[in-house]
């Protein structure tokens, strides 16, 4: 985790952690850092999600980006993915989206992608953390006709739009899809691919305010999308999150499928379209057990990385692999696109759905999630990385574990940003469960103190 830089950008509360002040920065270091090769006028994208400091945040990052000689085109609000995506179709040097994602709207965030479309390195985030820090780079100030200007491109939204369509070769006819937009980035794009691709499409919080994004609605609170796609009769249920990188999807009889079982199914399709890499899914240690069993048994091949879809994708670029993510419903198809793209991730499966003929209930039911139980245990911030070495704690988890004997599993995580350690198990009982991982938690605290 960097000083400035978390798992996805610079992250804070809006107007006293992201400053206006600390956008310039992050604007005019990314700015010079990204596009000192080139040897023309650098062009960087900059796109937003719904929130009401946007606006905000946007003026004074673009002015940052204009301080260091470079063009910042504004293409308004849109995805995440889309500013991925557009960055590699409008040949720029560098893109960049203000949003916090699934966070509440009180925060904002700043994310640069390259030119390829893909986040910043550590090393990078680094550098530019070190100008803005420690003043260790002198940025030059052009003047006169060398300061940069903003442009606006008013194409963006339907050249995302056309895109997302194309990576399907089948209409939507004939299904009838419920969507949460969030009141966040997606509530335009999606509605109007689903529906020029022929679906007979029902929207929920598409009208955002700039201050009720991700308010009671999208992936993070399902309950109103499940309530809707039983009242509306729908065949399957999309929510995003407020930028649209996810998407968790509900069955017609109103069950949440997430983001495993939406890799599940479609890393089986691929397979048996033989254009999964080596069989191979990437996902990372939180997915659950149930997919693992589901792959022994198909002959699926599973990696799995860290959590965060940073690690997924480094895994993935390293070997070639096509399929990987996270429960969370953040899913990269790497032949698409360079990130988690919930409108990509929407289609693949609602592809899957239109050329099987059958139900999301019968497709989500090739894995069986198995119930997890997660228990923090409050520890000191000191020692939170130090719970294997305790010879007892240790003892503990192989005795739980053997008792598991390969049909649970045992997975202890200390907290990135707090005195905790996460205390994770997964198995057929979820009262045993949450005895054990209770028991557990609490020798944890007890030990580590």
């Amino acid at each position: 985790m960097g000083r400035l830089f978390g798992t996805d950008g610079v992250r804070g509360v809006a107007n006293t952690e992201l400053t206006p002040e600390l956008a310039f920065k992050v604007g005019q270091a990314g700015a010079y850092v990204l596009t000192e090769e080139t040897h023309h006028r650098p062009k960087i994208l900059v796109g937003k999600d719904t929130r009401i400091s946007g606006d905000m945040l946007e003026a004074a990052l673009i002015a940052g980006i204009c301080s260091v000689g470079a063009e910042a085109i504004s293409i308004g609000v849109v995805p995440t993915p889309a500013v991925a995506y557009l960055t590699r179709l409008y040949n720029a040097d560098a893109g960049v989206v203000i949003s916090a994602s699934h966070n509440p709207v009180e925060y904002n965030g700043i994310k640069y992608f390259n030119n390829k479309g893909y986040k910043l390195s550590d090393a990078i985030e680094e550098r530019i953390e070190a100008i803005i820090l420690d003043n260790a780079e002198e940025i030059p100030a052009p003047v006169g006709a060398e300061i940069g200007h903003k442009t606006e491109n008013e194409n963006a939204l339907d050249d995302y739009v056309k895109f997302i369509k194309s990576t399907i070769d089948c209409n939507l006819e004939g299904l009838k899809i419920a969507i949460d937009c969030a009141n966040g980035a997606s509530y335009e794009s999606a509605p109007i691919a689903l529906f020029e691709l022929g679906a007979e499409v029902s929207v929920i919080n598409n009208e955002p305010d700039g201050t009720n994004i991700n308010l009671n609605c999208g992936s993070t609170h399902i309950e109103q999308l499940q309530k809707f796609v039983i009242e509306s009769s729908a065949d399957v249920g999309l929510a995003f999150d407020g930028d649209a990188d996810r998407v968790l999807a509900i069955d017609e009889k109103g069950n949440l499928v997430d983001g495993d079982q939406i890799m599940a199914i479609c890393a089986l399709d691929l397979m048996e379209q033989g254009k999964l890499k080596d069989n191979t899914l990437v996902t990372t240690v939180m997915s659950n057990l149930g997919l693992f069993i589901m792959a022994k048994e198909k002959g699926l091949k599973v990696v799995q990385t860290k959590v965060g879809d940073r690690y997924v994708l480094e895994e993935m670029l390293d070997k070639g692999y096509v399929l990987g993510g996270e429960q969370s419903g953040h899913i990269i198809f790497l032949q698409h696109n360079t990130t988690g793209d919930g409108m990509i991730t929407a289609l693949q499966l609602l592809s899957v759905l239109k050329k099987s003929g059958k139900k999301l209930s019968e497709l989500a039911s090739v894995m069986q999630v198995l119930p997890q139980v997660l228990v923090n245990a409050k520890v000191s911030n000191e020692k939170k990385n130090t719970y294997m070495e305790d010879e007892i704690i240790a003892k503990a988890i192989k005795s739980l574990e053997d008792t598991f004997a390969g049909n649970g599993r045992v997975l202890i995580r200390p907290s990135g940003t707090e005195p905790l350690v996460r205390v994770m198990i997964e198995g057929q009982d979820k009262n045993f469960l949450q005895e054990k991982a209770e028991e557990l938690a609490r020798l944890i605290e007890e030990r580590l103190k």
